[in-house]
């Protein structure tokens, strides 16, 4: 909280977890322009499974959804799924637009010679993506298991 802080040059309150009653309170109290950060969402429990209550009530804090975290994007997991659901509309951020068009640049025009590695476990999950690249790289090379 103390570095977004100084980003920000305001005051940042800081949540000690990321639902309950406890950061409702925070929330409710918060005036026009403040900035609540709650506590890292991957240590609550709910999250790596996608709760469907966990996320729903990480929902019920906001608006509006912006997925900003292209790294962890393609995970099933409440804070990038399962909040979705819960929302009307949702919005890709910066980060998450610039490597979207950084990655349609690349596999639309790219520069040969043109050598995609894929890799990590779970191969068989990834053969769409493998069918896809093989009509459009002059190389594959895949590793993991």
């Amino acid at each position: 909280a103390l570095h977004l802080a100084e980003l920000l040059g305001q005051e940042v309150k800081f949540a000690p977890d990321c639902i309950g009653p406890e950061v409702e309170a925070l929330k409710q109290g918060l005036k026009d322009g403040e900035v609540l950060l709650l506590e890292n969402l991957r240590f609550h429990p709910g999250e790596t499974d996608n709760d469907a209550d966990y996320a729903r009530q990480l929902a019920s804090q906001c608006t509006l959804y912006v997925n900003d975290a292209f790294g962890s994007a393609h995970r099933a997991h409440a804070s990038t799924e399962g909040v979705t659901h819960y929302f009307k509309q949702n919005a890709a951020g910066y980060l998450m637009q610039k490597e979207l068009d950084y990655l349609g640049g690349a596999l639309d025009n790219p520069r040969r010679p043109f050598v995609a590695i894929l890799g990590g476990a779970k191969i068989s999950g990834k053969i769409d993506v493998i069918q896809n690249l093989l009509g459009k790289t002059d190389a594959l090379i895949i590793g993991g298991g």
